[in-house]
């Protein structure tokens, strides 16, 4: 036998007694009852004031998951001196008036007209109808001189069919209607799956957007009831119209990310990284959380939403860090996604580490659990890693539960989608549910979903599930796949050049 054989032979031995190594020897097996239940009792107790993104109690959540992974040892992911990644974001207050003239009628706020954007307005000025308004051509501006009139459209495009796809056809319409020389936008709401006090309702309320590249827009923005063609008026040439409004209030805030990387064991592997991630923020305060409150109770704990995943990931940052996988780990909490996944949805666009050596997101997120024996993985039929998932959770004495409620297109409504779309495999690891039911609802999103009313022995179980899986995916000889024919496979082909 020759000296290299007999080398590659221990190696190939070693790295099997490593993967035999029984759990109840690994780290993951040793994560306590105590500091479980300690983070989450942080994490959702109410001097964090719901952890809204933008507020303080969100920063001090960000601060402690820093200080956690500094003393924990990780290293920092993209910048070499801080856990966090700044997240721009723009916050959006409601306007308190607006008014539209059209002759003798007399449009107002909430009844007729939602107001998206501008500064305080006062004016009269000629209308010009250029259909959608996304293009030069002969169903947008065609060649129209619209400079100092009030640009008219229909909302959303033919393609745009739910809120998100309007809201981003305007921000297009707003941009090309401002470049133009436009004074005021207007767009004419025909109705459809969305009945008008809904939309109204969504723009009552103060927004948190990403913010845009360069200086907010100041242009009058607003959308208007037209669901029986009652405002076909609008559409005629030279019409002259006034537009009063408020305005919406704007101003710049900030979030953060917090990001930390325990480095893989072996010399070649260690290059790919695992994301495990979920988001620490939650809906804040009294009206912040949309839902029933009392002066006794009106802190929207976030107890399983999503203190429960915070905590695993920071369970999962101390065993690992404690015996490393082969590949890296990357750890992200994210923030932003109880206001449209924009934490993610940044990093996605902005990340830390390229996504090309992403190989795979294991996301934890979840409404709540109505049953303890029990993970639910959203995703876990389409995402290649069944078996480590499903071997993560028996490890700690769980069943798994695939794809739970899917008449909730859940896989779409989480951080995982936004590394999804990008290509990269990403299913959500949740607390056990079969479906959307009473006993999930009496805590999702309600001031009741608290660390009183938790589990935390199921925490327990859940961390360590989720660690385990996540330690067995990075361990992985082989890299984990989109089942064949999946709507996000094209997206893996053209990042991962397969």
């Amino acid at each position: 036998m020759n000296r290299s054989f007999s080398l590659t032979a221990v190696g190939l031995l070693f790295s099997g007694l490593l993967a035999a190594q029984p759990v109840n020897q690994l780290p993951e097996s040793k994560i306590s009852l105590k500091e479980t239940e300690a983070h989450l009792r942080f994490l959702a107790s109410d001097e964090l004031q719901g952890r809204r993104t933008g507020e303080p109690g969100n920063f001090t959540a960000a601060r402690y998951i820093a200080e956690q992974f500094r003393l924990l040892g990780l290293k920092p992911a993209g910048n070499p001196t801080s856990y966090f990644q700044e997240v721009p974001l723009l916050q959006v207050k409601p306007a308190a008036s607006a008014t539209v003239l059209i002759g003798s009628d007399s449009l107002k706020l909430g009844n007729q007209i939602a107001v998206l954007n501008g500064k305080q307005t006062d004016l009269r000025a000629e209308t010009v109808y250029v259909g959608y308004g996304l293009n030069d051509g002969p169903d947008g501006y065609n060649g129209r001189d619209v400079r100092g009139k009030i640009v008219v459209v229909q909302v959303g495009s033919p393609e745009a069919t739910t809120i998100s796809g309007m809201l981003a056809a305007s921000q297009l319409k707003r941009k090309l209607a401002a470049d133009k020389g436009a004074v005021a936008l207007i767009e004419l709401y025909a109705g459809g799956a969305y009945p008008w006090p809904i939309v109204t309702k969504a723009f009552q309320n103060e927004q948190i957007t990403m913010l845009p590249p360069g200086e907010p827009s100041s242009l009058p923005h607003l959308w208007v009831d037209n669901g029986k063609n009652q405002l076909a008026a609008l559409k005629e040439a030279g019409k002259s119209i006034t537009v009063r409004t408020s305005g919406r209030v704007m101003r710049p805030i900030r979030a953060v990310n917090v990001a930390g990387i325990v480095e893989g064991s072996d010399p070649r592997l260690k290059n790919e990284y695992v994301m495990l991630s979920a988001h620490f923020d939650h809906v804040g305060v009294g009206k912040q959380g949309g839902q029933p409150y009392t002066p006794a109770d009106s802190i929207f704990n976030g107890a399983r939403d999503n203190a429960f995943g915070t905590v695993a990931l920071l369970a999962s940052a101390r065993a690992l860090q404690a015996q490393r996988p082969k590949r890296s780990v990357l750890i992200v909490a994210l923030t932003g996604e109880e206001l449209g996944m924009l934490g993610s949805k940044y990093y996605a666009e902005h990340p830390l580490v390229p996504l090309k050596q992403t190989i795979f997101n294991l996301n934890s997120d979840g409404a709540g659990y109505n049953d303890t024996t029990i993970v639910s993985v959203v995703g876990l039929e389409r995402t290649g890693a069944r078996a480590e998932i499903e071997a993560g959770a028996k490890a700690f004495g769980l069943g798994v539960f695939a794809e739970p409620a899917p008449e909730q297109n859940l896989f779409d409504r989480s951080d995982n989608v936004s590394l999804a779309v990008k290509g990269v495999p990403a299913p959500t690891f949740s607390a056990g549910f079969t479906k959307f039911d009473g006993e999930l609802f009496k805590v999702y999103h309600q001031v009741t979903d608290n660390p009183d009313t938790v589990d935390f022995r199921y925490l327990l179980k859940f961390c360590q599930a989720f660690c385990h899986a996540g330690r067995l995916i990075a361990d992985k000889p082989d890299r984990p796949k989109w089942s064949a024919g999946d709507k996000y496979e094209a997206a893996a082909k053209a990042l991962y050049g397969m």
